[in-house]
């Protein structure tokens, strides 16, 4: 007969795992300030400015074609994230993309990053330490500088 216990125990997850605190914290990053995870929100808001900013500049030059706007999308996260490590939303939210041991990303795992990343669907599915499927899969993580 099943006890009451033996849901009780299944339930409350997987026996003796250490329960990460905070997002990054396995990945030894701070819980707040300078080096810690960048949050789903300032994510959100960066993605949102440098679309909002590609989408402008396609306007502009392009008569607004959808293949245009991310066009300029990738090349303004291509260049911008490769030579300096963030876009310029990310830039006005404050976060950075950085390796795992805190140098900059490079140019190949950053065109990687851009292509996955406009692909949509491996940005929106994440881990806990809130690292997207388009970073992990570079080795990248996006952190508050």
């Amino acid at each position: 007969m099943v006890d009451r216990n033996d849901l009780g125990s299944w339930l409350a997850g997987a026996p003796g795992g250490d329960i990460q605190k905070w997002p990054g914290e396995r990945l030894g990053r701070p819980q707040s300030g300078p080096g810690s995870m960048a949050r789903v929100g300032r994510r959100a808001v960066a993605l949102i400015i440098d679309w909002s900013l590609s989408y402008l500049i396609a306007v502009a030059f392009f008569g607004g074609n959808q293949w245009a706007i991310l066009t300029v999308f990738a090349l303004e996260q291509i260049l911008l994230v490769g030579t300096l490590g963030y876009s310029i939303g990310h830039r006005i939210l404050g976060i950075q993309v950085q390796r795992l041991d805190g140098r900059a990303a490079g140019p190949i795992a950053v065109g990687i990053r851009t292509v996955l990343l406009c692909l949509l669907i491996p940005a929106v599915i994440f881990d806990a330490d809130q690292r997207g499927l388009h970073d992990r899969s570079v080795g990248t993580v996006l952190v508050r500088i």
